[in-house]
């Protein structure tokens, strides 16, 4: 029993020995060597693996932008030190436990294993390290900070394991991973510089070879060298040590050969990665997208027809259905089978996993097929969606499809006032029998198809008993009168208690003015409502017998056609909408003061026809308006040409000026508008000049110098849209 307790004290004592970190003995490099790798580093790598497959599983690419070479979204770049710990930290140095350790995301976590390892089994001796797992938990490390956005601490971390550690095993794997590092702060031209070296070493692995060249394709990405980039994505792709990584190089490097228009070489690089059934498949299905982008509008979109509808119909493919009916849509519209395309691009839509941007793209196709029609009205309806869709309105696109919905709401606001005024009026010259035959068509159509509906209803029951369901009684009860039918009996009794209520059995039942309980009188107030769509009062009363109510509803008709008149010559340039709505409005009797420009219009219209109707509505303006701007223009049309000539001279002026502001050459910008503002005389574009001339001056002067040009403005041009813009900064300022 001596013996043991020696034995084991004697072993305690060898352990402890053992522990130092400042002994340079076979023991104590075994023991640190073994405890670092499979105990902390390895909890390290496994917390960094799972942070990895986090990235790969979960990160959302946009496949309507170029997507990044490697998937992160970094938000800026930190350089704060982790929380846990501070630098790499020496041997012996204490470790703060942290109190959320639990909690931790997989790269933080990895970074305090490696820092954990770093500062316990660090053998740094007479400054040479005898743990050879050291170098594996800087790498750790490094990379852990560089996935937390913490770059030059990363470079830090490959820094000291090139300087310490050259021959290691892993020191091509730490310098492409420092390039990366200074790709991401902007050190493109350095990290460039050490990946060529490392390249042009011998008998590279190839994994090392695929991520040196992946990481040269991000370096010259962000030197627009797009050349280089495809020569190297090209030189990456050989290989395919990592599936993943391979396959999304294809796929970028396709859309690049797709923003060139270079479609032969983008459908041979989208096929191969079709072709590469080790690929994630959102990059596969994806690239069958761009193969049909690509494809020529020939005899070859049948074979892609037919084979996107069997993709749709792959169960495997649904969370893909927005993007494959839309790919399918935007083919059939190429063959000019606009129904099926707007078919399709409706089934987009509502495809149960639709996503957001694809939802603009199909609403914008909507949008563009109802506009290239003339139908202004429904076209308007899907940009608006466009807009309610969109998650990001800052976008070129975006913005463009906002310009175009703008413009396309007065239309829409004036077409809806032109038919709901006209509908108005055609009832009130109808006499009263012609009202009363036409409502009552209206209400004998309501009522067959409710009636209709609620014998669906009731037939869905009855069909359901037929096939096994319901209850044995109701089994026995099918086929037979509906009174003996309990499933029929207890729908037309709930049905019946849902538009009247609980009802008492007495004479008068149905009269909602008697005295009834609390409880019925919400329910008369709904059933007065749902029978008043089947009273003909309902429907004759809402029609306006004063004058001044039908006087309202002429004025504003006259008016809507007018604004539509000029909307669709100036903005759409329909000539024949324009013509019809304003030739229209001439032969209702307007008002006095919509006559005169009507018949200029119309006479501006014809005459760019050639057409000599032209002359009848000159001489109404030259006979009646003699005296009118109109009538000179007409008489005098040099005037308005050089009038016009003025104008655009002064909006190239405003040009040079605004693109030296743009440029961020602000002096420059208020020199030149302070040497043109004497030579403009009294163009209604000097207060741009002189609010862009403040905005110039708030750019690099003081707060009080910008807030005493805006003054300038808002006192010189109070009612102009730049004068209001220039009051609202002063308040924002002084605020």
């Amino acid at each position: 029993m001596k013996n043991i307790q020696k034995i084991g004290f004697l072993g305690l004592l060898f352990l402890i020995a053992s522990c130092s970190t400042r002994k340079d003995a076979f023991l104590n490099r075994s023991f640190h060597s073994v405890t670092t790798k499979y105990n902390v580093l390895y909890n390290g790598k496994v917390a960094f693996q799972q942070g990895i497959d986090d990235i790969n599983s979960k990160y959302e690419d946009d496949f309507w932008e170029l997507i990044p070479i490697e998937p992160i979204k970094f938000k800026g770049n930190i350089v704060a030190a982790p929380k846990f710990n501070s630098g790499f930290g020496g041997p012996g140095a204490p470790i703060k436990k942290q109190d959320n350790q639990k909690a931790l995301p997989p790269f933080e976590k990895a970074e305090e294993k490696a820092v954990k390892a770093i500062q316990k089994h660090s053998m740094n001796i007479y400054g040479k390290e005898r743990n050879k797992q050291i170098d594996d938990a800087y790498l750790l490390l490094g990379k852990s900070r560089y996935y937390t956005e913490r770059f030059i601490p990363a470079i830090e971390a490959f820094n000291y394991i090139i300087a310490n550690y050259p021959k290691a095993n892993l020191i091509n794997e730490t310098k492409i991973w420092r390039a990366k590092a200074n790709i991401r702060i902007d050190n493109v031209e350095l990290a460039i510089e050490t990946l060529s070296i490392l390249l042009r070493q011998p008998e590279l692995p190839e994994l090392i070879k695929e991520e040196a060249h992946t990481a040269m394709a991000m370096a010259y990405l962000k030197m627009d060298s797009i050349h280089r980039v495809k020569e190297h994505l090209w030189l990456a792709t050989e290989t395919s040590k990592n599936k993943v990584q391979r396959s999304r190089n294809m796929y970028v490097l396709g859309q690049l050969y797709a923003m060139e228009k270079n479609k032969d070489s983008a459908t041979l690089v989208f096929q191969n990665l079709v072709d590469f059934k080790k690929a994630p498949y959102k990059f596969r299905i994806h690239a069958n997208i761009e193969l049909a982008k690509n494809s020529p509008s020939d005899s070859s979109t049948i074979a892609l027809l037919d084979r996107f509808k069997k993709l749709i119909k792959n169960r495997d493919n649904r969370p893909y259905l927005d993007a494959l009916y839309y790919q399918v849509g935007t083919l059939e519209e190429g063959r000019d089978s606009i129904d099926r395309a707007k078919e399709y691009y409706n089934y987009s839509l509502r495809a149960k996993e639709a996503k957001p941007k694809q939802k603009t793209f199909s609403y914008e196709r909507l949008a563009n097929i109802y506009f290239k029609d003339l139908d202004y009205v429904t076209a308007s309806s899907y940009y608006d969606s466009v807009l309610l869709v969109a998650k990001d309105k800052q976008t070129l696109r975006i913005k463009r499809i906002e310009r175009k919905a703008k413009n396309l709401a007065s239309l829409r606001k004036y077409e809806e006032v032109l038919q709901r005024n006209d509908s108005v009026l055609k009832l009130v010259g109808m006499s009263g029998e012609e009202r009363r035959k036409l409502f009552q068509d209206y209400i004998d159509k309501i009522k067959k198809a409710d009636e209709e509906e609620a014998q669906k209803k009731l037939n869905a029951i009855s069909f359901g008993n037929a096939f096994g369901g319901g209850s044995a009684q109701a089994r026995d009860n099918k086929g037979k009168w509906y009174f003996y039918n309990v499933q029929s009996l207890g729908f037309g009794k709930g049905e019946f208690e849902r538009v009247w209520g609980t009802r008492s059995l007495e004479d008068n039942w149905r009269w909602s003015d008697k005295t009834t309980r609390k409880e019925d009188a919400k329910d008369n107030v709904k059933i007065s409502q749902k029978l008043a769509r089947y009273e003909l009062e309902t429907y004759l009363k809402t029609i306006p017998s004063k004058p001044k109510e039908i006087d309202s509803l002429v004025y504003d008709r006259n008016k809507a056609l007018f604004e539509l008149g000029l909307i669709y010559k100036e903005q759409f340039k329909n000539t024949p909408k324009a013509i019809s709505n304003l030739e229209r409005l001439l032969s209702v009797n307007p008002d006095k003061e919509l006559i005169l420009p009507a018949n200029y219009h119309l006479y501006q219209i014809y005459s760019e026809l050639g057409d000599g109707k032209s002359e009848k509505y000159k001489n109404v303006v030259l006979t009646d308006y003699a005296d009118t701007p109109f009538a000179k223009i007409i008489l005098n049309p040099e005037s308005e040409l050089k009038e016009n000539k003025e104008v655009d001279e002064v909006s190239e002026l405003y040009k040079i000026a605004y693109r030296l502001y743009k440029d961020e050459s602000f002096e420059e910008t208020v020199c030149f508008i302070t040497e043109v503002l004497p030579t403009l005389e009294d163009s209604l574009l000097i207060p741009k000049f002189t609010l862009l001339k403040a905005y110039a001056i708030g750019k690099y002067q003081r707060k009080e110098s910008y807030i005493a040009a805006l003054e300038k403005v808002a006192v010189a041009y109070p009612q102009t849209e730049q004068g209001k813009k220039a009051l609202e900064l002063i308040k924002r300022l002084k605020q």
